[in-house]
C-alpha cells in the first residue's frame, strides 16, 4: 500500500486551537506545520495537499506537487487576491458548525436591532430608566441579505422561524420557494424594500465596495425601524467604511453590526468604535472551528484518492 500523501498546514490561527484538533485528525499522515520553526525552508515536494489561512507567500513556488488547496475558512479572497497560484482546484471550508454560528450571530444583531438594545445599553450605562416607544414585531421587519450561498440560505430560513420577513439578492437570481430573491438588475427593488441590510457576500472585483453612501441611501426608509439598519458579516473590503460612517452619522443609516473591516483589525482611531449606534465584533462571527475543519479536509481527501469529485470547489470566474 503506497504511503499517505503528508498534509502541509499554514494557518495564522490561535496555536492552542490548532495543537487540540491536530491530536487523532489525518490518521496515517505526516503533517507539516508551517508554524513549527524547522519547517520555515523545508523542501516541501511530494506533498499533495494543502491547509491554508493567509499562507506564507512562498509556500505555492515551494510545494511544487500540489493537488489540492483548501481554505481554512468559508471566504478564499485571502488566496485568490494575494497570491499567483497554480492551476489546483481549491476548496472552501463547508461545515455545519460554521453555518450554525454565522447563522446565530446575524439572528443575534436582527433582534437587537429590532428590540433596540444598542439604545438600551446606553441607557443602562447612564442609569436611565425608560422604556423606549416603538417596540414593532419581527413580522413588520424586512431583511434583506445579499449573498444566498450556504451561509446566506441557513439565515434565510433562520430569521423566518423568528418571525421577520425576509428577501435576498444575488448577482445571478436563485430560486427559493420560501422568499422572493432578486438579481443584479433588481438590486434597487430589493433595497427599496429592506429595513435591515445584511451582507453575506464573497469579495471579488463586482462586490468591492459595493456597500457604500449610493447604496445605502436607497435602503427603505419610514418603515418599522424608522432608519434602515446595517449589518455585514461577509468581507470588509466590500465596505466603504467611510461612507458609512457619515450614513450613520447622518441619519441615513440608524445603526449597524460589523464584524468585518477595511482593515483589521480595526484601528483604535475609526471613528465607528465610539457610535452608539454601532455593534463591533472583531471578525468573530463564524469563527472557524478547527476540528471540524480537518475533518472536512480529510474528507475531501479521502473522497478524491477513492476517485470522486471533490466537493466546494471554488469557481475562479466568480471568487466563490
Amino acid at each position: 500500500m503506497p504511503a499517505l500523501s503528508p498534509v502541509i498546514l499554514d494557518l495564522k490561527f490561535p496555536r492552542p486551537s490548532v495543537v487540540q484538533a491536530l491530536k487523532g485528525a489525518f490518521p496515517g499522515r505526516k503533517i507539516i506545520d508551517m508554524a513549527d520553526h524547522e519547517n520555515a525552508g523545508r523542501d516541501l515536494s511530494g506533498v499533495n495537499y494543502a491547509v491554508v489561512w493567509k499562507p506564507n507567500p512562498t509556500l505555492f513556488s515551494r510545494a511544487k506537487d500540489l493537488k489540492v488547496i483548501f481554505s481554512g475558512g468559508a471566504g478564499v479572497d485571502h488566496i485568490l487576491t494575494a497570491y499567483e497560484l497554480p492551476d489546483l482546484p481549491i476548496v472552501r471550508f463547508v461545515d455545519r458548525s460554521l453555518t450554525d454560528r454565522m447563522s446565530e450571530w446575524v439572528v443575534l444583531q436582527c433582534l437587537m436591532h429590532l428590540r433596540r438594545m444598542p439604545e438600551y445599553a446606553v441607557q443602562q450605562r447612564d442609569r436611565l430608566w425608560h422604556e423606549l416607544e416603538n417596540q414593532p414585531e419581527a413580522r413588520d421587519v424586512t431583511v434583506g441579505i445579499m449573498g444566498l450561498g450556504v451561509l446566506g440560505k441557513d439565515a434565510v430560513s433562520k430569521l423566518r422561524v423568528m418571525g421577520f420577513n425576509v428577501i435576498g439578492w444575488s448577482r445571478r437570481r436563485k430560486n427559493m420557494r420560501s422568499i422572493q430573491t432578486y438579481d443584479e438588475s433588481g438590486l434597487n427593488e430589493f433595497l427599496r424594500q429592506t429595513d435591515i441590510l445584511v451582507g453575506l457576500l464573497p469579495l471579488t472585483d463586482n462586490t468591492r465596495g459595493i456597500y457604500n453612501r449610493d447604496l445605502f441611501a436607497k435602503l427603505r426608509r419610514g418603515g418599522a425601524l424608522g432608519k434602515p439598519i446595517f449589518i455585514n458579516a461577509g468581507r470588509g473590503g466590500s465596505q466603504v467604511e467611510g461612507d458609512l460612517f457619515v450614513a450613520l452619522k447622518d441619519g441615513t443609516l440608524g445603526g449597524a453590526s460589523l464584524d468585518v473591516f477595511e482593515v483589521e483589525p480595526l484601528s483604535g482611531d475609526s471613528p465607528l468604535w465610539r457610535m452608539d449606534n454601532v455593534v463591533i465584533t472583531p471578525h468573530a462571527a463564524a469563527a472557524s472551528d478547527v476540528k471540524a475543519l480537518f475533518r472536512h479536509v480529510a474528507e475531501q481527501i479521502d473522497r478524491l484518492e477513492r476517485g470522486e469529485k471533490l466537493q466546494h470547489v471554488v469557481d475562479r470566474t466568480t471568487g466563490y
